[in-house]
């Protein structure tokens, strides 16, 4: 298992190269931290399925919004509460 293991980093290399896996962390014992930008469910759905393929792994998936774009959205929405 460790062989396959170490096939992961030159995996994950590829997605970082195509600018897709923007951060990746190692964790202490074993396991891994990633950070993911995709077009869509179905890009992170394949992708978490060849990392499953390769280490067997369960997922936690948190999706992140853009700062600027939850800036718009909560000024619309104190100015949408402001109107009389």
């Amino acid at each position: 298992m460790a062989a396959r293991r170490q096939s992961f980093w030159p995996w994950i290399g590829g997605y970082e190269t195509a600018g897709v896996c923007k951060q990746i962390y190692a964790r202490v014992g074993r396991g891994a931290v990633a950070v993911f930008d995709v077009d869509d469910n179905e890009a992170l759905h394949r992708i978490l399925n060849e990392w499953a393929d390769i280490i067997p792994a369960g997922f936690d998936v948190y999706p992140l919004v853009d700062v600027e774009a939850t800036r718009k959205m909560l000024a619309a929405q104190v100015a949408a509460n402001q109107t009389p």
